[in-house]
């Protein structure tokens, strides 16, 4: 490596969710999920559709996805077939995008209090 040179790390979405997690706590993780469907939904629908999620994916780096890996994702989220994400499809897909983000998750839940009847 030249001096002066930083060294660049190249994190994948699926091993940036899991530190952000840990980090975060569960309260903090479901609130940063809720501002990320926010940021891509369409304001006027409520739902994240494919035009929205083209024009609002730089806002949290997805620029450089092609317009059929846009349309795989809202395909592979999109549990109702209605061709758009609510808000518990977009966190579910966030979860299964992040298949070590369920391991924090269920470590979260063991650390949170416990309501007793």
């Amino acid at each position: 490596m030249e001096a002066g040179k930083a060294k660049m790390v190249h994190l994948e979405f699926q091993d940036l969710l899991p530190i952000m997690a840990k980090k975060l706590g569960r309260d903090g993780l479901i609130n940063e999920l809720c501002k990320g469907f926010q940021i891509l939904m369409d304001g006027d629908k409520g739902v994240i559709t494919l035009d929205s999620l083209k024009k609002n994916s730089v806002l949290l780096g997805l620029q450089d996805f092609s317009e059929a890996e846009l349309k795989n994702m809202l395909m592979e989220g999109d549990m109702d077939g209605d061709g758009a994400l609510d808000q518990i499809e977009f966190c579910i897909l966030m979860f299964r995008l992040s298949p070590d983000l369920l391991d924090v998750a269920q470590q979260l839940l063991h650390k949170a209090p416990q309501k007793h009847k």
